[in-house]
């Protein structure tokens, strides 16, 4: 890049089709940014194109998707200025049933998705010498929440690629940065453990499943305290792309922000103590 040119301010998001990706791509493009959200259905894209964003299909677990999405903007842009990582793919389920296929399923979307993305973009930010890694986590990767398999799984593993990533491409000028929101008011949130891919049954976990289900509708019913709307995570995520010198953590919400503390002052029994009284588990006969 010559050095009077500007680095590329081009951002890509993943999984825009609602929630989180959808209300990022409005902040994004509202804010003057050119802004490409994607989905693995274009048609789901429609309303955010009406607003100025670019729109691509992106189906992040297929790596001929993903180059092909990365050339594109390559190509009009010279690189992609900032990748927000935020598809997801939700699952929870005791780990005795859990179906090993959804377990690669979800390990596919939420974790290699986004390691393949980063090694198509990384090129481009490094020749620019500026660029921008958002990867969007959870609090269940900071604590696991009962059912946490697979998905809570995958969120600690984005813990430890962006800590990996953040030191390995800081000397080239790019900064990477985690955004972990707490419960989000969205359909991916809220059906995440409700769908259970196991069924309710009438197994071993059945009365466990049952009490996480109602723990879950207590949660997130309408008027809840503590569910954040997917536009406050999405300002977040405008507040790292904007700073000059981004954060390496964004906790979002009392959850994201208390529940490690929590966690940490009670120990793992007080802690196994709270999680038995809320979701409650009696002892087999």
């Amino acid at each position: 890049m010559n050095s009077r040119e500007q680095p590329s301010r081009a951002v890509l998001v993943t999984g825009c089709s609602s929630g989180i990706g959808r209300a990022t791509a409005l902040a994004l493009v509202r804010a003057g940014f050119p802004t490409w959200a994607s989905a693995r259905r274009p048609e789901t894209l429609a309303d955010l194109e009406q607003a100025g964003c670019r729109t691509l299909e992106l189906d992040v677990t297929d790596e001929d998707s993903r180059a092909t999405a990365v050339r594109r903007i390559e190509a009009e842009h010279g690189a992609v200025g900032v990748l927000i990582n935020n598809a997801g793919h939700g699952g929870g389920a005791p780990v005795e049933e859990v179906p090993l296929d959804l377990v690669r399923e979800t390990f596919e979307t939420n974790v290699f998705g986004p390691i393949g993305l980063c090694r198509l973009v990384l090129p481009g930010m490094r020749a620019q010498r500026a660029g921008l890694v958002v990867n969007v986590g959870s609090a269940a990767g900071l604590v696991t929440p009962p059912l946490g398999c697979p998905y809570s799984m995958t969120k600690y593993a984005l813990e430890s690629l962006s800590d990996a990533l953040r030191f390995e491409v800081a000397p080239f000028g790019v900064r990477v940065s985690l955004i972990e929101p707490g419960a989000v008011r969205t359909e991916f949130v809220a059906n995440t453990y409700r769908n259970n891919p196991t069924g309710p049954g009438t197994g071993a976990y059945t009365v466990y499943k049952a009490s996480v289900d109602a723990m879950i509708e207590r949660a997130y019913r309408e008027g809840a305290r503590g569910i954040l709307p997917a536009e406050e995570v999405a300002a977040v995520i405008l507040r790292a792309v904007t700073a000059r010198r981004p954060r390496p953590r964004y906790p979002v919400g009392a959850q994201a922000k208390a529940a490690p503390v929590v966690r940490r002052w009670l120990g793992d029994r007080g802690w196994d103590a709270v999680m038995r009284r809320m979701t409650p588990f009696p002892r087999p006969a």
